[in-house]
């Protein structure tokens, strides 16, 4: 399993445990690119999570995505290994 694989299943495990709903989109083909790498709609807010390992970085189309979530005025975390309990926190705030 991949570094980045890793993340993304603590983070679908925190969020199965707390109950949100979520997916991971394929991009491959009809998707669109720069799609963060979880989607997750909890207690009627719409996150967008980009899964990193270690120091890497954002595409300029995933920080274009990130910015049309912010702007509309949904939720978009970038978890790497380093902060992921800051996702349960910020989850554990939303009302």
């Amino acid at each position: 399993m991949t570094p980045e694989a890793k993340v993304k299943k603590q983070v679908k495990k925190i969020l199965d445990d707390l109950g949100a709903y979520h997916f991971s989109p394929l991009t491959s083909g009809y998707g669109r690119s720069g799609v963060p790498d979880i989607i997750v709609c909890y207690k009627g807010k719409f996150i967008g999570i980009e899964c990193k390992a270690g120091k890497g970085k954002l595409t300029a189309l995933q920080e274009r995505n990130i910015k049309q979530i912010k702007h509309n005025q949904g939720l978009a975390i970038v978890v790497n290994e380093g902060n992921i309990e800051e996702l349960l926190a910020v989850l554990k705030e939303i009302e």
